[in-house]
């Protein structure tokens, strides 16, 4: 089954009075399970598929398919309801709230989506499976690098998202740690889990299953990837 699919998926924007073609055509597949690293240098259209593919933002022409839903279709509100329900972010900078825990940071998304069940039981699963159960009282500044990017995953994961898209997942951290958390990336894969990531890290990429490469807008090659094993 395709969790992502996209069809001549385009992208513009106007600066002044300049056309800016950020994504242009893209047609591309995702099966449930792979693990996809999406490499390119800066201005190729990494973000503006990321946040395309995220929901965060709409294509201009073309169509997106999450789990056989025509995404082009949805209104603003239906978009953030897949979004909460669907896809699980990790981002580069962790983006957690200081004031509040470990185990609250993880929570988050359930309660904006006022999922039923046990939260706190949810959340505290999540935050075991990282490996962070004994740190699930602290405040990100009481946490590493490395722990708030479990965290992090924590967060992504707490809901059974379709999709988890990281966006420079290890960018701010040292390679030791980097590695320890494309690691937990690569099990949670063969679990199962759906992930695409963008890095401009070649030797980070490597642990995906397949790469492919975006240059001005389009996706100008594709390999599978040999490291990951």
């Amino acid at each position: 089954m395709s969790v992502i699919r996209t069809e001549n998926l385009t992208r513009t924007y106007m600066v002044g009075h300049s056309t800016v073609n950020a994504l242009r055509a893209v047609s591309m597949e995702v099966k449930t399970g792979e693990f996809i690293a999406l490499m390119g240098p800066s201005g190729s259209g990494k973000s503006t598929m990321m946040h395309l593919l995220g929901c965060l933002d709409t294509p201009t022409g073309g169509r997106y398919w999450l789990e056989e839903r025509d995404v082009s279709t949805l209104s603003k509100d239906e978009r953030a309801r897949l979004r909460n329900h669907r896809i699980g972010f990790i981002f580069q900078t962790f983006n957690l709230l200081p004031r509040l825990n470990a185990l609250e940071n993880v929570e988050l998304p359930l309660l904006y989506g006022r999922r039923g069940g046990d939260v706190n039981q949810r959340a505290s699963e999540a935050l075991k499976r990282v490996g962070l159960i004994p740190r699930a009282q602290h405040r990100p500044n009481e946490l590493s690098g490395g722990e708030r990017q479990r965290v992090a995953i924590a967060r992504a994961l707490v809901t059974n998202p379709a999709l988890i898209l990281a966006d420079e997942p290890t960018g701010n951290l040292d390679s030791k740690t980097g590695a320890d958390i494309m690691r937990l990336l690569v099990e949670l894969c063969a679990e199962g889990h759906t992930i695409l990531m963008v890095t401009h890290d070649a030797s980070v990429a490597a642990h995906a299953g397949r790469i492919l490469h975006m240059q001005d807008g389009e996706i100008v090659s594709g390999e599978q990837s040999y490291v990951a094993a």
